[in-house]
């Protein structure tokens, strides 16, 4: 158990580094300057803002790094518990980090296309918006797409929370909870874009409160010891 605790923490301190990461760059920067529906407006945003879209990036790609610690310590965690769940579990949960990581090419696209005397500048201007919005909104769609992955991880945990009690029966439920939000949100947006803009974000309200209660409790708790 001292292991395993010692694990939790780490894993903790590393889910909180990923939570607070993923806030910055999507809600401080890319919800800032990502205009819906408006090409012209986004390009605008993202060239009078070109050092936060970059700090944006930096910030993603740098909290990749503890995104695959978790994965691996969580498995290292819930093991004992059962091991093949566990093993599902962690090969969702690094399936989605590497779609993540393929799909945040697109986001340099901008980056390219505001240079002017580059290999795109004789474009006209409203292609290079077109080609620069279409490429952050097929981030999104490959970001969607890694978050149905992690809705498994998410799930698995919470199972395997419920059937362990190393951490309280209320946070394996809020994991399951949020990996239906993630599973949702991504649904909504293939099927129904129009509810998708309803419902986001508050769908993924309890992504956010699943996964930070996960963490906090692993920083501060570790994990408990088996009834």
């Amino acid at each position: 158990m001292p292991e395993q605790a010692r694990l939790a923490r780490i894993a903790g301190l590393c889910y909180l580094l990923v939570i607070a990461g993923g806030l910055f760059a999507e809600g401080a920067v890319r919800g800032s300057l990502i205009v819906v529906g408006d090409a012209a407006a986004t390009f605008d945003a993202i060239a009078g803002s070109e050092s936060l879209w970059r700090w944006g990036l930096a910030v993603h790609l740098l909290y990749l790094i503890p995104a695959v610690t978790v994965n691996v310590l969580v498995y290292e965690v819930f093991k004992p518990v059962h091991p093949v769940l566990a093993r599902l579990a962690v090969a969702f949960a690094l399936v989605s980090v590497a779609i993540e990581a393929v799909s945040l090419l697109h986001l340099f696209v901008p980056l390219v296309l505001l240079d002017e005397g580059g290999a795109f500048g004789g474009l006209a201007e409203g292609q290079r918006q077109a080609l620069a919005y279409l490429a952050v909104r097929l981030f999104a769609t490959g970001f969607g797409l890694a978050l149905v992955f992690f809705a498994g991880f998410c799930v698995l945990i919470g199972v395997l929370i419920l059937r362990s009690r190393l951490v309280p029966r209320a946070i394996g439920v809020l994991m399951i909870a949020a990996g239906a939000s993630y599973l949702g949100n991504t649904l909504a947006s293939v099927l129904s874009p129009v509810l998708s803009d309803l419902i986001f974000p508050w769908i993924l309200l309890p992504s956010l409160l699943g996964e930070l209660s996960l963490a906090l409790w692993f920083v501060i708790k570790g994990v408990r010891a088996p009834d």
